[in-house]
């Protein structure tokens, strides 16, 4: 699991390989990943829009760009945690996934958080 921890928020992220909505014959990838968000500090903060950078094993880059996560803009108070899940699919059985949060506290101060770069590997691929 990889964590990373901004102004008091703190990011875990796990990947699952789902081989059963795959196709490698026809290059698809397909991937799951939960992300855990924890509010450390003391403000309350909201998760407003997210900014993922996804790079396949080819090297190909994409920028997903969008509001909140799953359809949500999540406020978090002191010491709450949210937890979701969600997926990619890649041209290539290898690549990374990482980006940021944008957060706004009470006072209306928006700020980035770091999601932490993660692997997205068939079983076995990365020997």
């Amino acid at each position: 699991m990889e964590k990373a921890i901004t102004r008091d928020v703190q990011v875990a992220v796990e990947s699952f390989f789902l081989e059963h909505e795959s196709v490698p014959e026809l290059s698809r990838y397909s991937f799951a990943y939960k992300i855990m968000i924890k509010n450390l500090g003391a403000e309350r903060v909201q998760l407003v829009s997210r900014h993922w950078i996804i790079t396949d094993g080819s090297g190909d880059v994409k920028h997903v760009k969008g509001e909140g996560v799953v359809g949500k803009q999540p406020t978090l108070e002191p010491g709450e945690e949210y937890e979701y899940m969600s997926g990619s699919l890649l041209n290539t059985p290898v690549g990374t996934m990482e980006g940021t949060y944008q957060m706004i506290n009470d006072a209306g101060e928006v700020f980035d958080i770091t999601i932490p770069v993660f692997t997205l590997a068939v079983p076995g691929a990365m020997n």
